[in-house]
């Protein structure tokens, strides 16, 4: 064994620095398996995939070599919690122990960070004559004064949703630069500059993307100066990058636009131009575009093949495209009269070229290359991007080639340095040993592999029910009986129960029935995604009875398959309604599996099938997240014991005890029920 091998080892033994000095540390045997890998590929270079299951203790097996190596490292994760967690508490805590002198930074995408100049600015915004904005803009004034960071996730009582948030902050779109009068003091430079000097950086995925495309954050010239770069929660790589690495156009960007027009017209050329005109040109002509892409129940993706998406009339559609355009056109001609007396109109007169631009490469036809839809809700988002990430990502990884300096003759010839060593891992990342559903679209075909399984005994904590009595998942009257099932299990088990549904009108039958049924004399609390912020509901659920409240059962969609972490007696029950296929009509799904098929391919094996397996461990994997945990699984979709691709499906589920009766699952709910260390019933 190398000496970094065998301070791992060390480190990650029963009698090493972390069973001294972090409590509840206990040594695991997947862990340290890990861990041995992520020193193999940290020494030789090269690119390290690794499923880790739950409870393996992933973020520890590569934090530990990568500290000990002492090599410069860059660690990237799918959400700004995860990414704070690391910088705030796990990489803090681990050098400590480790008696390390390691220099970390974090470093976010701008929209994260305080814009001072644009502070300024929204003081004298057409809102500011509002109590409330006052109020509020007062709130953010005063913490201005005292942060070092200009995180605005230090800023309590204000999130990303609030309208002041983008008022405060930049983008990469209305960034001055260098022209900013606040440069010298923007808190993303300061950002940026901690970053080069730092050991290890803490970045997003959504960054990383962010720079792959436009190289504004810094992450471009840090990424050379980086031995070693890991992905946490690699399994949102592809789809993340997939959204960045294409063009794209939105209501969000062109009413903002209009917006930032108006302030700065007022604040700084008042008199010279009519801002409002030009504002409320652009604001008509884009609520005009998003009207022309028709009325849809939520949000929806439209494919797009031709001259307009799916069920929009062409003419019509290219007329809101060409009258948008007209208007960019006209808010152009507005700001050239200015551009001369503030690099603000210069800023917005260059965001307003890139955006007609954008119209009128929508309004042709597709790239053959690339996929095309539109995404329609409340907004209107046009997207042309890749169908995966290979080509472009694989660059960053595959080894560089070897330098060949000048060597004077005789000399002693120079070692090649070790290649650029790469660690992507997560719970879910894949159906195969190969873990192709994850590898193959991110370009990592030939990268080292392995997968570590579960140290929790899932056969004793945890029971799968596939109930045969209820109607075909296609049938109407599905989401009601799953609906009738969710209410039977949480009355008897009083709460303690998360329904994930795989639309969100399912979502919405079952949590009407849900709440239409139980009764405050129950004790019982149904809570629904999207009545509530999710921050909110996760802490409410999370809650459960111990501060004297109602037992919880959270009917949810999408975003909660993963990420909702409820160890404990809290969460007890898990029902899916349906087996996760991709729906059939989704752009993105529709162009890959037509791929395929031009491959001689099997699109459902090779594509529908792999994605099920992922997104069916993800929600199961939401049940035992801890060593004492128990609880019960029920799928409510007979194709997982019925259907030949069933046994593949189950496969990719944790090893948990069959039960095959009604009366079984009832027997198992209630002595859950009668374990419990809850309060009992009201």
């Amino acid at each position: 064994m190398t000496r970094l091998a065998d301070s791992v080892a060390d480190t990650l033994s029963d009698a090493g620095l972390l069973a001294q000095g972090v409590g509840g540390f206990q040594p695991r045997q997947g862990q340290t398996e890990m861990a041995m890998a992520v020193v193999e590929t940290i020494e030789e270079g090269g690119a390290l995939v690794v499923e880790a299951g739950t409870g393996v203790g992933k973020t520890f097996a590569y934090l530990v070599p990568v500290l000990l190596s002492g090599q410069r490292a860059l660690i990237s994760t799918a959400t700004k919690a995860l990414q704070d967690q690391l910088f705030s508490r796990d990489i803090p805590r681990l050098a400590q122990v480790l008696n390390l002198p390691v220099r970390v930074a974090l470093l976010k995408g701008r929209s994260s960070y305080l814009c001072l100049h644009r502070l300024e600015q929204a003081r004298h915004s057409p809102q500011a004559a509002q109590a409330a904005y006052q109020r509020a803009i007062a709130k953010v004034e005063s913490w201005s004064q005292v942060t070092q960071t200009g995180d605005m996730a230090e800023l309590p009582g204000l999130d990303e949703s609030s309208s002041l948030w983008p008022l405060v902050t930049s983008t990469r779109d209305n960034c001055l630069g260098s022209n900013c009068p606040r440069y010298r003091a923007c808190h993303v430079n300061l950002a940026r500059k901690e970053a080069m000097a730092a050991d290890v950086v803490v970045i997003n995925h959504h960054l990383f993307f962010a720079d792959l495309s436009v190289r504004e954050s810094g992450v471009a010239e840090l990424l050379p100066t980086v031995r070693v770069t890991v992905f946490d929660e690699a399994h949102q790589l592809n789809e993340i990058g997939v959204n960045f690495l294409g063009q794209d156009l939105s209501t969000v960007q062109l009413l903002e636009l209009a917006r930032d027009v108006l302030g700065t017209g007022l604040q700084l050329a008042r008199g010279l131009v009519d801002w409002q005109l030009l504002s409320a040109g652009l604001e008509k002509a884009t609520r005009d575009w998003r009207l022309a892409a028709g009325q849809h129940r939520g949000a929806v993706r439209l494919r797009w093949a031709d001259g307009a998406p799916q069920g929009l009339e062409v003419d019509a559609w290219r007329t809101s495209l060409e009258q948008l355009h007209s208007a960019l056109e006209t808010l152009r001609a507005g700001l050239d009269q200015v551009t001369e007396l503030a690099p603000d109109f210069q800023r917005l007169m260059e965001r307003a070229v890139a955006f007609a631009q954008r119209a009128r490469q929508f309004a042709s036809e597709p790239d053959a290359d690339a996929v095309r839809w539109a995404e329609v809700s409340a907004q209107l988002r046009l997207v042309e991007a890749p169908l995966d990430i290979a080509e472009t990502f694989s660059k960053w990884t595959q080894p560089a080639p070897a330098a060949q300096p000048e060597q004077d003759p005789g000399s002693v010839p120079v070692v090649q340095a070790v290649q650029r060593a790469w660690v992507f891992t997560s719970a879910t990342l894949g159906a195969d040993e190969r873990l192709s559903w994850f590898t193959q679209p991110c370009g990592l075909t030939s990268a080292r592999t392995m997968r570590v399984g579960s140290p929790f005994d899932y056969g004793q904590q945890a029971a799968l029910y596939v109930p045969d009595h209820l109607p075909k998942p296609a049938d109407p009257s599905h989401a009601r009986q799953v609906a009738q099932l969710a209410l039977e299990a949480v009355t008897l088990l009083g709460g303690r129960t998360l329904v994930l549904t795989t639309t969100l009108n399912a979502m919405r039958v079952i949590g009407d029935h849900l709440q239409s049924r139980f009764d405050s004399g129950l004790n019982i609390e149904v809570l629904v995604q999207g009545q509530s912020p999710k921050r909110k509901l996760m802490e409410r659920f999370r809650e459960g009875r111990s501060q004297g409240g109602a037992g919880c059962v959270l009917v949810a969609s999408a975003s909660f398959w993963e990420g909702f972490d409820v160890p404990g007696d809290a969460l007890q029950l898990v029902i899916i309604d349906k087996l996760p296929f991709p729906p059939p009509d989704d752009p993105l799904f529709e162009a890959r599996s037509q791929r395929l098929t031009r491959e001689g391919r099997s699109p459902f094996a090779e594509h529908a099938l792999p994605e099920a397996a992922v997104a069916l461990k993800q929600g199961a994997g939401r049940l035992i997240r801890s060593e004492s945990d128990r609880g019960v699984l029920v799928v409510c979709d007979t194709r997982l014991a019925t259907m030949s691709y069933g046994k593949r499906l189950m496969s990719a589920l944790p090893p948990m005890r069959v039960i095959t009766s009604r009366d079984e699952f009832v027997s198992e709910i209630s002595a859950l029920a009668q374990d419990s260390p809850e309060l009992p019933p009201a």
